[in-house]
This record gives structure tokens, sequence and C-alpha cells, in this order.
């Protein structure tokens, strides 16, 4: 598996590259913290709370081919979503979804929220759950469950099609078939892949130590 170093330092360096591209490199924090209370959010809502006209908001999201919207318009995630996928965390009885596993794992320090993450591992079907809090893992089960990522070092356009990649194995060797097929991915522990999370964020400055 990926040493915790090389990780963080390839987190980092993806991160920052992402944010160097962005108009609004607080963008998706500040919509992840609007979209936690349960319900879509609209563009002046964003704007208001981040402090952006709707215009520069409008932008920013427009340069991501991606982004979850409700019919009427209103954004329904953004790396954070409304919108089930394969990795969820409960928190404070309202569940919310991420992209990738990472994303899962980001929850709870972006929100400073306690809370359970679950998925379910693409290669043996079993069911994975990891009980967090903003700042450690309390448990994983199965124990030996690992997250893939891979970590471009240049900023991407579509960001989900590395997030695609991003999922939660039940074990080291559950993950090798995904490992073979891209190479230069990495994996993880749960534990590991948290706090590479949690001191990204920091680091960034989306989050107060």
């Amino acid at each position: 598996m990926t040493t915790d170093t090389d990780a963080r330092q390839r987190q980092l360096a993806f991160l920052r590259a992402q944010l160097d591209s962005w108009p609004l490199p607080d963008l998706i924090p500040q919509l992840a913290r609007l979209l936690a209370a349960g319900e879509p959010v609209s563009v002046q809502q964003v704007a208001t709370a981040g402090g952006w006209t709707p215009e520069q908001v409008q932008a920013a999201l427009d340069r991501h081919p991606r982004v979850d919207y409700e019919q009427d318009g209103r954004i329904a995630g953004f790396g954070l979503t409304l919108h089930p996928t394969a990795h969820s965390f409960t928190f404070d009885a309202q569940t919310v979804y991420g992209f990738c596993a990472s994303d899962a794992l980001e929850f709870p320090v972006l929100l400073d929220r306690s809370g359970v993450a679950e998925s379910t591992c693409p290669a043996t079907g079993q069911h994975i759950r990891v009980e967090l809090t903003p700042t450690e893992v309390l448990t994983v089960d199965p124990p030996d469950a690992v997250v893939s990522t891979v970590r471009p070092t240049q900023a991407v356009t579509d960001i989900r099609t590395y997030c695609d990649l991003g999922n939660f194995f039940s074990s080291p060797d559950a993950a090798s078939d995904w490992l073979t097929h891209n190479p230069q991915g990495q994996i993880t522990s749960v534990a590991d892949d948290f706090e590479i999370t949690r001191q990204s964020l920091i680091e960034v400055g989306w989050v107060a130590p």
C-alpha cells in the first residue's frame, strides 16, 4: 500500500493545483456546509453565504460538467451531494453522499460532525461501515477495509472522472484487481486516508487546525 507521506503529498499537490485553477477556492466547503442542512440550494443562497455575486458562483460551477442539479436549477451537490451515491455519511439523523470514498471520510472534518460512513466493496459486495469523529476514526468494519484513490498532481476539468475510481474495499486483497487496472492509483487504510484528508483540509485552510 502507498505510504502515508506519499499519499498526503499527492493529495496536497492535487488540491493546491485544483484550487489554483478555481475562481472561488472556498466554494466547495461553503456549498457542502449549506447542503448539509438537507435541502438543495440556489446560486443566490451560495453567493450570499460566501460573499460572492451569483454570476461568480454560476461561472465557477459552469467550469465543472457534473455538478448535481435539481430540475428547478437548485444545486444538489458537488463533492457533497444529496443525490444518492455508493458512499454515504450519516450524522444527526441526516444522510449525505460523496462522489468518492474519500469524500465520505472528509465530511466529518468539513462539517465538524461525528457520524457513520457506509459503502459496499465493489469486489466482494461486503458492507463497509466506518464510525468517525471530526478528528479520528473510531471503528472500521471490516477492520482491514481500505480506500482506493487516484490523485493527479495537476488540475482536472471533470473531477468525477477520478472520483469514480475512489472506493472502499473490504481488504487489500479485494482491492488488488483494481490496483492492477489502475497502476497510477493508491490503496491506503481507512484510518490513513482519513488522516491524509483531514490534514490536507487544514493545510488548504478549509478547516481550522
